[in-house]
């Protein structure tokens, strides 16, 4: 399994906004992409303007398809203006 965690700082005026069209992008993963298992979108009180993604592929190449898909690179593009930072790392399990 193949894990990806990304964490979003977002102007504080786009949070709303950010946080529901990243909802809509959780779902359209989980539903399109058979490669996809968990896409959790996490807040926090103490963190108003940050939003953690915990997400899990079947592999490397389940991600990348991600990642090249059209429902992805909407979801980017729609979300760049709103985005101070992102972070992203990348998990292999082991067994």
């Amino acid at each position: 399994m193949y894990c990806v965690t990304v964490e979003f700082k977002v102007r504080p005026e786009d949070s709303v906004s950010f946080l529901a069209r990243m909802v809509r992008q959780a779902a359209d993963s989980l539903s399109n992409e058979p490669g996809c298992h968990i896409f959790d979108v996490w807040t926090s009180a103490e963190r108003p303007h940050s939003v953690f993604l915990y997400e899990i592929y079947n592999d490397l190449a389940a991600f990348e398809d991600h990642v090249a898909s059209d429902h992805f690179k909407s979801f980017d593009t729609d979300v760049a203006p709103w985005v101070l930072e992102k972070s992203a790392t990348t998990w292999e399990q082991k067994r």
